[in-house]
């Protein structure tokens, strides 16, 4: 299941917005090296197209591809990153915040 916000994920109900960035966070550092790269690489082929677009654009075109730009990161990459990261939420959950789990 992908979620696109952090108020979603099972894992983390009942922590505030803080917690639940330093959570994912962490748990974001706990993935395995090879796992890292894919997700950077992700980034990378969003990014640089989108970059490349917006500087061969001029006029409003540079505010639409900005736009698309704001739009298409975060909705690609959070549960992208949600996902992959999942497995470790209820370890660093009782290890960073065990009152509360």
């Amino acid at each position: 299941m992908l979620f696109f916000n952090s108020k979603n994920i099972p894992e983390l109900a009942g922590l505030n917005f803080a917690e639940r960035m330093d959570v994912i966070r962490r748990a974001t550092d706990m993935l395995p090296v090879p796992t890292k790269i894919t997700l950077n690489i992700v980034k990378l082929l969003i990014l640089i197209p989108l970059f490349l677009l917006i500087a061969r654009s001029t006029g409003w075109d540079i505010a639409a591809y900005a736009v698309l730009l704001v739009v298409l990161y975060p909705l690609i990459m959070r549960p992208l990153t949600f996902a992959l990261s999942r497995r470790y939420f209820v370890k660093v959950r009782q290890q960073f915040f065990p009152q509360q789990g």
